[in-house]
């Protein structure tokens, strides 16, 4: 859709600049930000940013105040507020040139990034308590929330993992959890695939896909707190739901804990992107058995679990043609980020 010009005006000299800029930082340091934003494919690698209204009905291109995600995030104290302009504008009904939202549409909110590492906040059915263990990723290309997962064969054990991440502003070396809990920006769905059958720790770790739109923690409410989101992650695979799982309650590790662990020996540029693992709980002890109500985020965890029950696993790895959805509503019950939605495609 074409945008229309920005007014011509005549040059601002340097203190005019100063105090324009001081301003916008006031008005991010006095406002809570809440928006949700979103990157549409345009043909690039980076694709176009969007703001995205509350309901995911309808968006707005960017155009003018940021083209690409990263750009936001390098200068957030300045261009978070005309952002969050836009999306009020959007729930408003005042947006100038708004456009129906297509989650096929979209690339994953930040294309690539510099760092993608996945923590071990949660407890899996057969392990202890081993600490965060943050695992570095594959950072060069993520996959949009309609992607196809691809993969040679499906012997290599193809699995999904449900969960969230955090994308973060700039974090000092050796950070404490409160500064990195101040560093969150924006947080998304994740769908981290994995190859169970491949030892190798890059070959068995495909290109994670994310949800169509990033959410800054305020969209949250009160679900979002000591850096959890207290929120129920809802998986299917081919329409069946095989997972209703609490996000907040059994996360050992928050977000900030994260960051500050993956910060330790190094600083954190803006854009840095740290999840926090498949979602996963300890169970519950019912009638001398234990059982894990809430169902599963990967498959591997339901496996560990019919393993601990029965001896033996029974629950396949994904098979060509399986479809996964993934999707958590917002604390009053509409859509918060929107859902990814794959299909295990012969690569």
């Amino acid at each position: 859709m074409t945008q229309p010009k920005m007014p011509r005006s005549r040059r601002p000299s340097a203190q005019t600049a100063a105090d324009r800029n001081a301003g916008r930082r006031m008005k991010f340091t006095a406002k809570t930000l809440i928006m949700k934003l979103a990157t549409c494919k345009d043909g690039s690698r980076d694709g176009q940013l969007v703001v995205v209204s509350r309901d995911l009905t309808t968006a707005h291109y960017a155009t003018g105040i940021a083209s690409r995600l990263q750009q936001a995030l390098d200068d957030w104290n300045f261009i978070a507020p005309q952002l969050q302009d836009v999306y009020e504008a959007l729930n408003g009904g005042k947006a100038r040139h708004p456009f129906p939202f297509e989650t096929a549409q979209c690339m994953a909110p930040l294309p690539r990034a510099g760092l993608w590492a996945e923590g071990a906040a949660y407890p899996r059915p057969a392990e202890g308590d081993a600490g965060p263990l943050l695992r570095q990723g594959a950072g060069d290309e993520f996959l949009g929330p309609c992607d196809d997962i691809l993969a040679a064969d499906e012997a290599l054990d193809i699995d999904f993992g449900a969960g969230l991440a955090v994308v973060t502003g700039d974090v000092p070396q050796a950070a404490t959890p409160e500064q990195g809990l101040d560093a969150v920006r924006l947080l998304m769905l994740v769908n981290s695939v994995r190859l169970r059958a491949v030892e190798d720790a890059v070959q068995g770790h495909p290109c994670a896909a994310f949800g169509p739109v990033a959410v800054t923690p305020d969209e949250l409410g009160e679900a979002w707190r000591e850096g959890r989101a207290h929120l129920t992650l809802q998986i299917t695979c081919n329409g069946r739901k095989v997972g209703l799982c609490d996000a907040g309650a059994d996360m050992r590790w928050h977000f900030g804990q994260l960051i500050a662990h993956a910060a330790r020996t190094r600083r954190l540029r803006a854009g840095t992107l740290i999840g926090g693992g498949s979602v996963g709980s300890p169970g519950i002890e019912r009638d001398g058995r234990r059982e894990w109500p809430q169902g599963y985020a990967c498959i591997a965890d339901k496996r560990a679990i019919e393993t601990a029950q029965d001896g033996a696993p029974a629950t396949a790895y994904l098979r060509f043609g399986d479809a996964i959805r993934i999707e958590m509503k917002g604390p009053s019950g509409g859509a918060l980020f929107g859902a990814i939605e794959q299909t295990v495609r012969r690569f």
